[in-house]
């Protein structure tokens, strides 16, 4: 069994290995997870799943594997032999409770009994001492009072039930969509270079503990300043016309960054960029930032993301004067070679699907433009961009 769980995962684009799969069964045999289909699911993901956007896959994988078991015994019995799960179920119990069950014709009797019940049992029971039901004092059911019992669906009342009879649907989900702020933060994360800045209020365990020993024991505490990411970065958003539909992911983009980069500064452009640029969007007109006085202002070392739709007229890019709010007496194409002769890393997201941008010659001349470093605002897009910038 779980070696067609394994091929599943392997099926799912989960990048497991045996290594994995013999960790899996070595906590099975620990029991690190036992008799609970919350505990086996938890510490397979744990096992088997080394990154987290690889989370959506599994959970795929899991459902669909484990799908046809809705019994908690199908899954138990085929991972562990029968006898030694009675045996150590068995010893879970006080002498009080194994009187109880006893009285009730054993654990096996029970089981049966409950089958037998629901086969024979056509509508909804609440209340009462037989049916299956919620509220009663039959040993099968819901919220009842019978402390032997088999519990029916979730949230049981006194949680003194035999076993959990309960069909359980693991959420899918889909890791090439659009991106919510929690994973694109994840995303992000790739792009990463840690340094310790500021005043010193971490404790440094490593060091206070070799400073202790050299000390005969007594205690020497040391600090360190707490670690940033030290990544330094210049993001410019693309705003009005074709983006308004993609406002809110943009939104999500900027708040999941502020909140992962130390170091950001951001302006806003309209469809290219020209010889200006802005911080307020209600100023625009007014309140303009040469780009020359950006690349002065801002070190080489910083990594340059562009956010847009790469959508508009090719003439906007390629020709003086092809801007749609003003005359520029450059191109854009020339503006934006400056700016990658001053930058090392360069590149552009595009929330638009992938598959779509083939229908545009203006995102064609940017992806050209960028060498090939334009990526879609996916998890796998934003993920293979910040791996670029890390390089």
């Amino acid at each position: 069994m779980l070696i067609n769980f394994f091929q599943g995962l392997k099926d799912a684009g989960v990048p497991v290995t045996t290594r994995e799969l013999l960790d899996l069964m070595e906590g099975l045999k620990r029991h690190v997870a036992f008799g609970s289909i919350d505990e086996f699911y938890y510490f397979s993901r744990t096992c088997m799943v080394k990154d987290e956007k690889y989370f959506d896959r599994f959970d795929r994988a899991f459902g669909l594997h484990f799908r046809e078991l809705e019994e908690l015994d199908d899954i138990i019995e085929a991972l562990i032999p029968d006898d030694w799960l009675r045996n150590e179920f068995m010893k879970q119990l006080s002498q009080e409770e194994k009187d109880k069950i006893e009285s009730l014709g054993g654990l096996e009797k029970l089981i049966e009994e409950f089958k037998k019940r629901l086969d024979e049992q056509k509508e909804r029971h609440e209340g009462g001492n037989k049916w299956i039901g919620t509220g009663g004092t039959s040993p099968f059911g819901q919220q009842g009072y019978h402390p032997e019992g088999i519990r029916v669906g979730p949230n049981g009342g006194n949680k003194k039930a035999v076993k959990v009879w309960d069909k359980r649907d693991f959420k899918n989900l889909d890791d090439g969509v659009e991106l919510g702020t929690r994973n694109i933060k994840v995303a992000l994360r790739r792009l990463r270079k840690f340094a310790r800045t500021g005043a010193a209020d971490e404790l440094d365990l490593d060091d206070t503990i070799r400073s202790t020993a050299r000390n005969a024991g007594l205690l020497d505490i040391k600090m360190v300043p707490e670690r940033h990411n030290a990544v330094k970065v210049l993001i410019f958003f693309d705003v009005g016309g074709s983006m308004d539909p993609h406002v809110k992911v943009c939104e999500e983009l900027f708040s999941a960054a502020r909140t992962e980069f130390k170091h950001m500064e951001y302006f806003y452009f309209h469809n290219f960029i020209y010889e200006s640029v802005w911080r307020n969007n209600i100023r625009r007109h007014n309140e303009r930032t040469p780009l020359l006085d950006v690349m002065h202002k801002y070190s080489h070392d910083y990594k340059v993301i562009f956010v847009g739709d790469a959508a508009m007229s090719p003439y906007e890019i390629v020709q003086p004067g092809g801007s749609v709010e003003h005359w520029n007496e450059e191109s854009g194409e020339v503006w934006m070679r400056r700016l990658r002769e001053t930058y090392e890393k360069v590149i552009w997201i595009n929330p638009v699907p992938e598959e779509e941008w083939e229908w545009t010659q203006s995102t064609a001349i940017t992806h050209q433009l960028l060498e090939g470093h334009m990526y879609p605002l996916t998890l796998k897009g934003l993920e293979e961009g910040m791996g670029f910038l890390s390089r």
